[in-house]
């Protein structure tokens, strides 16, 4: 007679981490949502519940300076996201006192942009598009290259960098060596270029966000030339790679929901919590991290000081105990308190913009494109786990009409 195991969680973890899980890797997710607090084999914890999560995200004995022991990043070198108060606070407030005021009265913008790109396969007659390369990439690197002042014929360079160092971020034993050497020659290249561009907007000042970080108004907060090229860095990747992600996941959300599809072509205000619902249902960000700083009662069980930590987003955004049939994608979900942007101190800056973008990019595909249809379902993903996303988006369309209706106010 032979007697089943249930996998571990250093087990189910793993798989998750598999690029052949990539496409979907939410029933390994609901494995571990079994147990919302775990104990990996390497010591390192999952923490898996929705309470538990966002418990943590509040918790001030739960560091943000969570970097794997064998990456050698020193502290100066690490990103606001990787700082506790009150560094954190000071690099958080000069980026928030700096960014927030230039995305406001964006909308009519963001719209022109969305369509400009799609006027490009506009014609009565079949047709295809990658969703990824001919929407959901160019536009936000467009948008964060144009607040920060970054010259239009490096817009690809800069796009090219960021889906470089994007690898960096999943767990190191999950890379080759020849990738680390990769992130290693792209990080270098990164501050060269980011030092051109300091050393340009300090003998010539403007108007963009890089010249507002390098001038703050207030002289106690201005940055140091590490911190100021960190958070450079930080802009681009999150300025973009996690709205490329959000735009495909959400039109993968459509195709395959074409009630809901038919839905937000009539009814563009349906938009906003549909955006809300692909945050939680398909986010572009699975996972986060902390350390303990000292013992931290958690889900019944205690994680220790000085233990790493590992925050399975996607997986409380479908926890049973907090929302109502959580593997279905509902677009106007009530309650949807999902944790797409992270809480707490480290709350993604950039959601509203973000929000905004792919609110506009969802409603005008719905608008624009008759017929749209998925070429591969599922389509091919990308490496990363952790920033996850496809590839390649390919979406075949009957016609692909004229804009016609006026932008937002």
């Amino acid at each position: 007679m032979t007697t089943s195991t249930a996998p571990s969680a250093t087990d189910l973890f793993a798989q998750v981490l598999r690029y052949e899980h990539r496409a979907d890797p939410y029933p390994y997710y609901a494995q571990l949502g079994r147990e919302p607090v775990t104990r990996m084999d390497d010591g390192s914890w999952l923490v898996s519940g929705h309470r538990e999560i966002r418990q943590l995200l509040h918790d001030p004995r739960s560091s943000a300076d969570r970097l794997d022991p064998r990456n050698k990043v020193p502290k100066p070198a690490r990103s606001l996201l990787m700082q506790d108060p009150p560094l954190h606070d000071q690099l958080r407030r000069v980026v928030t006192d700096e960014f927030i005021p230039r995305i406001m009265g964006m909308r009519d913008h963001l719209g022109e942009l969305v369509d400009g790109l799609l006027d490009a396969h506009t014609g009565d007659h079949p047709g295809q598009l990658d969703v990824v390369a001919d929407l959901a990439y160019p536009l936000p690197v467009t948008v964060i290259c144009e607040l920060l002042g970054v010259p239009r014929e490096d817009e690809a360079l800069f796009g090219s960098l960021a889906r470089r160092l994007t690898r960096g971020l999943d767990p190191i034993d999950t890379q080759t060596e020849e990738e680390i050497r990769e992130l290693d020659q792209a990080r270098g290249e990164l501050v060269q270029y980011l030092e051109g561009l300091i050393t340009g907007r300090r003998a010539d000042p403007g108007s963009d966000l890089l010249s507002g970080l390098m001038f703050h108004q207030d002289p106690d907060d201005v940055m140091g030339p590490i911190q100021l090229r960190v958070t450079l860095g930080l802009l681009l990747i999150a300025g973009h790679e996690t709205t490329v992600n959000l735009i495909a996941n959400g039109t993968l959300a459509l195709l395959r929901n074409p009630d809901v599809l038919a839905r937000l072509r009539t009814d563009p205000d349906l938009a906003t919590p549909l955006v809300e619902e692909v945050l939680r249902h398909d986010p572009p960000v699975q996972m986060s991290g902390r350390s303990a700083l000292a013992d931290i009662d958690l889900g019944g069980t205690t994680i220790p000081k000085g233990s790493r930590i590992r925050l399975l987003l996607a997986a409380g955004n479908r926890d049973a105990t907090r929302f109502d049939d959580p593997e279905r994608f509902v677009p106007d979900r009530r309650d949807n308190a999902h944790l797409g942007f992270g809480g707490g101190l480290h709350y993604c800056i950039g959601a509203t913009l973000a929000r905004a973008e792919a609110q506009i990019a969802l409603t005008a595909l719905a608008r624009r494109l008759g017929s749209p249809r998925l070429v591969a379902d599922p389509p091919p993903y990308r490496e990363n786990a952790i920033l996850r996303g496809p590839e390649q988006l390919l979406v075949a369309f009957d016609r692909l009409t004229p804009d016609t209706t006026p932008k937002e106010r």
